[in-house]
């Protein structure tokens, strides 16, 4: 008996799913650094006010 490879597909689909978490990740990134860059902007903003 011949043994069966399992189909290509199986790679294809993880690397479309590694390319999928890649993209995630770098949003995911951007998001973060943005939401630092807006609290460190309205954080120096309130403590001159207060001090």
């Amino acid at each position: 008996m011949a043994e069966r490879k399992p189909p290509e597909k199986g790679n294809r689909t993880g690397s479309e799913r590694e390319e999928r978490l890649k993209a995630a990740l770098k949003a995911n990134l951007a998001r973060r650094k943005a939401q630092t860059r807006a609290r460190a902007g309205s954080g120096t903003k309130t403590d001159k006010n207060e001090g």
